[in-house]
């Protein structure tokens, strides 16, 4: 299989101008036949719903919580990018782009990270537009911070809720095609298999998660928006509902799952406090403006934070990279942070923690000052800990945030099947090896407002879609095999809870597929993954039935996706012998212990494709290749 990008030739700076003059346009009259299928109903999924039907195509949009304010768009807290260069302080669009590529380490395609900084410009006067309630400076323009991987203040916010704010504006222009009859509305559906008719995609198989009914939905084209797999790991910042079915159910379809091994660990948050969590809450990455990140010079000194000397701190991020400081992107943060918790100078009752301390910012700009920016950080933070960081340093330690990993598309956003397109997270498009902070809700927003309304067009003016019965035997086979799947979960009847084996899953992966990775702990993987995955159909705990609400079910259907994505993740990981963003080996480093790339064997994406439930997936590159900018080793300092 040849993976085609379709990405056009040319200046980059014109490409996706260029290519929006030449793609196929459906009039106005004919919108109104099509039906668009968009399975996710968070910001990338959501303003792809909302801007579909604004311009006239009838949309069918599933949601798997009761209402699309639920999703875990809904946690983004620090900002969204753009370059606007509102500061005057140098930054521009091909800045923004460098930025992203660099921050990727080099491993996203050109033209798609262009994009996203040429239209983030825009994204923002959507926003405003909108009525989003941004941060403004004393004269009343739009205020910016700066985020990790950047010298530029560029990310617009609303304090510490701007994803909130960006979700509620966006589900108000979803709310009004539904009640302009443009959408319609599934919530508490869960996408359990895509249905493929003549090698297109052509409808889904959803649960109805209150009743256990399985119902089955046709369009022309389905837009899938549902997130990234962080929940792997069990304990991650993401919300519970998060998961990897709807993926990884269209990869054994025939969509090719790109990059698995690429996911994010996030530097600040709150560390684990013991073996009853199930999820992990996240510090925004904003507070890194202000906050200095430190731990004590000497290896075990567990006095109070206010006991150690200045001499006796060390502000290493500062030390070791002056030019970027504790703004340095988030996989080298949070690699340096364990690094200095390894050498046992972690700080709190575990030791797997360093001090976020904003004493200095306080002292500076007064108490007021930093309340008005990170007020309601500092708050949630008193409210998990009963620790008050106006006067004693936040403790943070790294985490599972986001993947970069996702199924493979082109520049229209298309899978390797036509007519399923990829949108957010669920794609692997635009951040390469790492996400710098605040470019997700970028990237939702771009894909969902401002390139599928163009790119499903082309699809749909270009491709002959006859009518699809519910009647055909791809949906019969489709629900057939969801049927045969919660048959086969309820029949288990063993002892064990399926969150005790997604326990044991997610402390697999975080010791041998984390933040550090090696050909050892890799094998472990691919050895007790099967293990875990047969003691999973053999002794799992599923009660309830089929025919009715049943949690327990919906989440044994989660791990075992899961279970065979963890297989996938770590033969990607193992696979690419090199260093490389969030992904590092071990083996491949600098000196300066920096992750080392190896550009003339790996400088492409891996795209995986499912050959059957007991056969080898096998692997098929995209090369990339960089004519803008030159490939160099990162270097923060």
């Amino acid at each position: 299989m040849k993976l085609e990008s379709h990405a056009p030739g040319g200046p980059i700076e014109t490409r996706w101008s260029r290519h929006k003059n030449q793609i196929k346009l459906v009039n106005p009259a004919n919108k109104r036949k099509y039906d668009i299928i968009v399975v996710g109903t968070g910001l990338a999924g959501g303003s792809a719903a909302a801007s579909l039907a604004e311009l006239g195509y009838n949309v069918k949009a599933f949601c798997i919580q009761d209402s699309p304010r639920r999703a875990h768009s809904i946690a983004a807290q620090g900002g969204i990018n753009a370059a606007k260069n509102y500061p005057n302080d140098g930054d521009s669009v091909w800045r923004l782009f460098y930025d992203t590529v660099k921050g990727g380490d080099f491993r996203a395609r050109e033209s798609n990270v262009y994009r996203l900084a040429e239209i983030s410009t825009a994204i923002i006067d959507h926003c405003v537009a909108q009525g989003i309630p941004f941060a403004r400076d004393y004269g009343g323009l739009l205020a910016n911070r700066s985020f990790g991987g950047a010298q530029v203040s560029r990310t617009f916010y609303a304090r510490g809720q701007t994803g909130q704010q960006l979700l509620l504006c966006c589900y108000q222009g979803m709310m009004r095609q539904v009640a302009a009859g443009k959408v319609t509305m599934f919530p508490r559906r869960e996408m359990l298999d895509l249905v493929i008719v003549d090698g297109k995609a052509r409808g889904i198989v959803a649960r109805n998660l209150v009743t256990g009914e399985l119902e089955r939905h046709a369009g022309h084209a389905v837009v899938l928006a549902t997130g990234g797999y962080g929940n792997v790991f069990y304990l991650s910042t993401n919300a519970m509902a998060s998961n990897v079915t709807a993926a990884w159910r269209c990869h054994k379809r025939g969509a090719l799952f790109a990059n698995p091994c690429y996911t994010q660990i996030h530097p600040t948050c709150i560390p684990v406090s013991g073996g009853h969590q199930s999820k992990l809450t996240l510090m925004s990455e904003s507070l890194r403006n202000d906050g200095r990140v430190w731990v004590p010079k000497k290896q075990g000194d567990t006095r109070a934070a206010a006991d150690i000397p200045e001499d006796e701190r060390d502000y290493y991020l500062e030390r070791k990279y002056p030019s970027f400081g504790n703004l340095v992107p988030r996989d080298v943060a949070s690699r340096n942070a364990k690094q200095v918790c390894d050498e046992g100078r972690g700080v709190g009752a575990t030791g797997l923690a360093v001090y976020l301390d904003f004493r200095d910012a306080i002292q500076r700009d007064g108490r007021a000052t930093i309340e008005r920016k990170y007020g309601n950080l500092f708050a949630m933070y008193e409210k998990i800990t009963a620790d008050d960081p106006y006067t004693t340093p936040m403790m943070i330690y790294p985490a599972i945030h986001y993947t970069m990993g996702g199924l493979w598309v082109d520049y229209n956003l298309m899978s390797t099947i036509p007519g399923l397109f990829v949108l957010g997270e669920a794609n692997f498009s635009d951040h390469g090896a790492n996400r710098l902070g605040a470019s997700a809700l970028m990237q939702g927003l771009a894909d969902g407002y401002f390139v599928i309304p163009y790119t499903i067009g082309g699809y749909l003016a270009g491709t002959a879609l006859p009518q699809v019965s519910l009647e055909h035997a791809a949906f019969k086979d489709a629900e057939s095999g969801a049927k045969e799947q919660t048959r086969r979960l309820l029949a288990i009847q063993g002892r064990r809870t399926v969150d005790d084996i997604h326990r044991a899953l997610g402390r697999l992966l975080w010791d041998n597929c984390g933040m550090g990775r090696n050909d050892q702990g890799l094998q472990e993987v691919l050895q007790k993954v099967p293990e875990l995955r047969d003691e999973f159909w053999k002794n799992a705990l599923v009660p309830g039935g089929a025919d009715d609400f049943n949690q327990s079910l919906e989440k044994a259907g989660r791990v075992a996706d899961f279970l065979e994505f963890a297989g996938l993740m770590a033969k990607d990981a193992l696979t690419r012998r090199e260093s490389c963003g969030g992904h590092f080996n071990e083996a491949f480093q600098t000196e300066e212990n920096e992750a080392l790339r190896d550009d003339e064997n790996f400088c492409h994406v891996a795209a995986w494709e499912y050959k059957g439930p007991d056969a080898e997936p096998e692997r098929h590159v995209e090369p990339l290749v960089f004519e803008n900018v030159t490939l160099a080793q990162r270097s923060y300092k």
